[in-house]
């Protein structure tokens, strides 16, 4: 959890009363830095509460004037915990006595980024450089505004508050997507958020620039778009605002290929772009339910096939599941993450009517971790079909596998009553593919019938079945 205060401005006396906390911080240190200079409370948090929404401690940002970087280690070392590893951005890491947090101390700066892919940024920092300088180095009007902590006043020299007030999201230079070209997707998350029509001049920039955000490194990406599948009730906003820019060819061309393929045959009533962007909004807010969702048709393009009833897309979630690991890979999304996500999409298919033994096979294959997720995206692929289904049959399908998992039956090699130690002294054989291979069949008995799962049985069907593969190898050897 980390917080920044930057540093600007004229020295004056503190006007704060004493309280335990202010703005977050100890009072006692606010009032030591209003001594010598001044200190606001910026960015995101002042939006927010602006916009009456909830703020955590983590969201809270700071900016203070007219105190050197040296003199200010001093101050905050009579508080807690300072390290200088970002001395040459103007940065002091600084943990709070009896504190696990900790904050970003920035002194004030001027910043862009450069180099390839956008990954480091000049920082010209000064402590002399009042607040507006810093907040007009800012990416949005909204996020360019300042609390002064001394008076509460809102400094605001961009119109943040009018832009927040008209619901207008607009970008604080015409240069400010060269700058950062990640900006234009930072400003399609808010956009989406918070719903707000972009400002035409922003929305200009935008598509002349969309180019740009090809230089940007695949995990500044990863994570905007991760906060527009998590942070908006509707992403399907930002995925519309992503093509209309043109950024969605730019990073997402597997789901831009979708426009405009139709589905017909009385299933759908929308295309599998419009489809796609209406399962996410019907999902929870769970990153790998939401990345499912976005992956669940991307190969229907490729696999649509025109008959006399509408169209087929035969094998889509097999293809699909190969695209979502393969886009995931290349955004930099964690392992473990694309493995769930490509097993919900490959999953997303399923049958539910199934027999009690298909039912545990489903459970089994999918993951008891994973089979709920698995639900709630074919909740809201039904959904987003448009034909007025609600998902009942998802319920219905809900309640078997619950009363299921209830009974406990066994689903997995673990749950067996023997392990690998003793089919290998059973069988008087070592470590080997045998061994597993003699504890899936015993696991595919026993989902067949659960109560099969008795030591003295499993021992009887080792014996059995491993003495078969064996005489069927001996056999195989022979010329």
């Amino acid at each position: 959890m980390t917080w920044s205060v930057a540093i600007f401005g004229k020295k004056r006396k503190p006007t704060v009363k004493s309280t335990s906390r202010r703005g977050g911080l100890d009072a006692q240190l606010v009032e030591l830095i209003l001594e010598r200079g001044q200190i606001y409370e910026v960015g995101g948090v002042v939006r927010d509460s602006l916009l009456e929404r909830p703020v955590t401690q983590k969201d809270r940002d700071f900016l203070v004037t007219g105190i050197p970087y040296e003199e200010l280690s001093k101050i905050l070392r009579k508080f807690g915990r300072v390290d200088l590893v970002g001395k040459s951005f103007g940065i002091i890491k600084f943990t709070p006595h009896r504190q696990k947090t900790t904050y970003d101390v920035a002194l004030p700066r001027k910043e862009f980024s450069t180099g390839v892919a956008h990954r480091d940024f000049q920082v010209d920092f000064d402590y002399s450089l009042p607040v507006e300088d810093d907040l007009k180095r800012r990416d949005f009007t909204i996020n360019a505004m300042a609390k002064d902590l001394a008076t509460g006043e809102i400094i605001d020299p961009l119109g943040g508050k009018e832009d927040l007030e008209r619901k207008i999201l607009r970008m604080t230079s015409p240069k400010a997507f060269e700058e950062d070209p990640l900006r234009m997707l930072r400003g399609i998350q808010f956009s989406a958020r918070f719903e707000f029509e972009i400002e035409p001049l922003t929305f200009r920039a935008m598509k002349e620039n969309s180019h740009l955000i090809n230089s940007v490194s695949p995990e500044r990406i990863q994570e905007e778009l991760s906060k527009l599948l998590l942070q908006a009730d509707r992403p399907s906003l930002g995925f519309r605002l992503m093509r209309e820019t043109g950024i969605l060819e730019q990073i997402l061309p597997e789901l831009a290929v979708c426009v405009g393929v139709n589905q017909p045959g009385g299933y759908h009533k929308f295309d599998v772009f419009e489809h796609t962007l209406f399962t996410i909004d019907h999902t929870p807010k769970s990153v790998r339910i939401r990345l499912a969702a976005l992956f669940h048709d991307i190969c229907k393009p490729q696999c649509r096939e025109l008959v006399p009833e509408g169209a087929t897309f035969y094998g889509h979630e097999r293809k699909g599941a190969g695209v979502a690991k393969k886009v995931m890979k290349r955004l930099r999304y964690p392992y473990q993450l694309i493995s769930e996500v490509v097993l919900l999409v490959r999953r997303h298919m399923y049958t539910d009517r199934v027999t009690d033994k298909g039912l545990r096979r489903l459970i089994r294959n999918v993951g008891e971790d994973l089979i709920f997720d698995l639900l709630e995206l074919r909740r809201a692929d039904v959904k987003a079909q448009g034909r007025g289904k609600t998902g009942k049959d998802v319920d219905r399908f809900k309640k078997r596998i619950q009363e299921e998992l209830e009974r406990k039956p066994p689903l997995s090699v673990s749950d067996l009553e023997i392990d690998g130690h003793d089919v290998m002294e059973l069988c008087k054989i070592s470590p080997s593919p045998m061994v597993g291979k003699i504890l899936n069949h015993l696991l595919e008995k026993v989902l067949d019938e659960p109560e099969f799962n008795q030591r003295d049985k499993l021992i009887e069907e080792t014996f059995s079945f491993y003495n078969r593969e064996k005489k069927k190898n001996d056999s195989e050897r022979k010329p």
